[in-house]
């Protein structure tokens, strides 16, 4: 299938990629494993409702994210895009629910199902910040590092995704996996699988899902969300899109 985005579109019972000048997007951590009831709670599920499609159709996809304030949820650019497939500062889809706290997704007497109302598109990065239509206030918002990750370093990532390409759908528990970082760029930060696998990668409907490292007591920092990969599970170079070099953009736009 070649480097995809990591959202799956889903039209007429049929699943497509869906692309933004990038490579294609991410699944529910292929070879990742199930997370704790309860950790990660700052993992948002995705569900966007009837979004427009070039003939006139509509479509449902999903992505995953991360809160970064009580009202805000940060994933992927590529997330929002109107029927041309470009990139926009609002809602596409009849309804994009944003599911926060919910480790399973069947438990609905956990975490909160909320409306997404705005969206605020990073001009630099594949990255995209989503307004809840009422703050979120018993989760701890992830904290968004300002030191970019170096070479060899461990990151964890989270998501709601598939688990493979084939054939892909959304998990209903959130999965994880680590990653090592394998280079930087401007905008992004190159990754390859590490733990519980050498293939553990990010799957279709991952897109958006956070990349963080683990500092103890202090608690995570938040240093990339998913972009973009090869078909997974892979062991080749994931590329997702940095946040600790538009830390202030996001400071800005969720204060």
């Amino acid at each position: 299938m070649g480097q995809r985005k990591r959202s799956i579109l889903a039209a007429a019972g049929a699943v497509a990629v869906g692309l933004l000048g990038f490579a294609a997007p991410a699944n529910a951590i292929a070879n990742g494993e199930q997370v704790k009831p309860g950790r990660y709670a700052f993992s948002v599920k995705l569900t966007m409702t009837g979004i427009p499609t070039a003939d006139g159709g509509k479509r449902n996809s999903a992505c995953s994210g991360a809160l970064v304030a009580p009202q805000w949820v940060i994933t992927a650019g590529h997330c929002f895009r109107d029927a041309n497939g470009v990139r926009v500062e609002r809602p596409v889809a009849d309804s994009t629910i944003a599911t926060v706290g919910r480790t399973d997704l069947t438990n609905t007497e956990r975490g909160h199902e909320v409306e997404i109302v705005a969206v605020r598109q990073s001009p630099t990065a594949d990255v995209s910040l989503a307004k809840l239509a009422e703050p979120i206030r018993d989760v701890r918002p992830i904290k968004v590092g300002r030191t970019a990750p170096e070479v060899g370093d461990l990151v964890r990532v989270t998501g709601y995704g598939s688990t493979t390409s084939t054939n892909p759908a959304p998990v209903t528990w959130l999965r994880t996996g680590k990653m090592e970082v394998a280079g930087l760029t401007d905008t992004v930060t190159q990754l390859k699988g590490n733990s519980p696998q050498a293939d553990t990668t990010p799957c279709p409907y991952d897109s958006g899902g956070p990349f963080f490292v683990e500092r103890g007591k202090k608690g995570p920092a938040l240093v990339a969300v998913v972009s973009n990969g090869p078909s997974c599970p892979h062991t080749q170079i994931e590329s997702a899109a940095r946040v600790d070099n538009i830390a202030g953009w996001i400071k800005e736009v969720t204060s």
